[in-house]
């Protein structure tokens, strides 16, 4: 039986991870704003978390601990979304979207990689998405808090292999969850230069909400079995078009380097 510590548990591929965890028979710490909309049982423990709060992420850990004895697997699953070309979007909205994608992610490891460090044992689950890997109008500001917590995981990864500490970076593409509707996507102004690109993209919305390609029930299984895998990835792609953008930007990334190779090499000394 292994213990979990869950982010964002009260909805989307939180709440499906959760569920999966409880099935297969290990307890769960499940980490929410609103842990009221969790019920408690003997292997399930609610508690109150909003990764912005650094206080609150220390003291959610150490009632884990103090319940369990331990934590084996963490899932950095809470985060924000915003829409909205670059310019778009306001100073506040930009920070509120970095508060809890990034720094929140920040809060949650620092307080829960002493226990791991000192067991010389655990898995850290960040949940990214193929925005983290590739950026697209109108998810700008989302996908940079993607890239950012890619490049921390990535060096985490090496930073913690020799403790005996597992990283796996999962890029989700488009899922049927909530994350689409209004009380889990927020919005940025529109300026009206920006109608055929990110304009565009706003209409979509409505076609895509609870119809996308992903089965979040899936999800949650692949999830779950990285905990179980003695050599985990570094990063796991989940659902077809997750693959296929990831595939199209290796491809796009391999082309420019090979038609702009000899200009990047020509600016190493010639000593070099």
């Amino acid at each position: 039986m292994s213990v979990w510590f869950v982010t964002g548990a009260s909805r989307g591929f939180g709440a499906g991870v959760v569920a999966e965890v409880l099935a297969r028979g290990n307890q769960v710490v499940a980490a929410a704003r609103r842990p009221e909309e969790i019920e408690r049982t003997d292997r399930l423990l609610p508690v109150p978390l909003d990764v912005t709060d650094e206080a609150q992420a220390r003291a959610a850990v150490e009632t884990a601990v103090r319940e369990f004895g331990r934590i084996d697997v963490v899932v950095n699953n809470a985060g924000r979304g915003l829409l909205g070309a670059v310019e778009e979007a306001s100073d506040s909205a930009a920070r509120a979207v970095f508060d809890t994608n990034v720094f929140g992610v920040l809060n949650v490891q620092r307080a829960v990689l002493p226990v791991l460090r000192a067991q010389r044992s655990g898995r850290l689950i960040q949940l990214s998405s193929v925005g983290g890997f590739t950026g697209t109008p109108g998810w700008g500001l989302y996908s940079a808090t993607k890239f950012a917590v890619e490049g921390f995981s990535e060096a985490l990864h090496g930073e913690l292999e020799p403790l005996g500490i597992h990283v796996t970076i999962v890029e989700p593409g488009l899922f049927r969850t909530d994350f689409l509707d209004e009380s889990s996507l927020h919005q940025a102004g529109e300026i009206a230069d920006y109608a055929d690109t990110v304009g565009t993209m706003r209409q979509s919305l409505a076609d895509w909400n609870h119809a996308q390609p992903g089965d979040p029930v899936k999800a949650a299984r692949a999830i779950v079995d990285l905990a179980e895998l003695p050599d985990p990835p570094l990063r796991l792609q989940l659902g077809g078009d997750s693959v296929a953008r990831v595939e199209a930007k290796l491809d796009q990334v391999r082309t420019e380097l090979e038609r702009w190779r000899k200009v990047s090499l020509s600016t190493d000394h010639d000593d070099a």
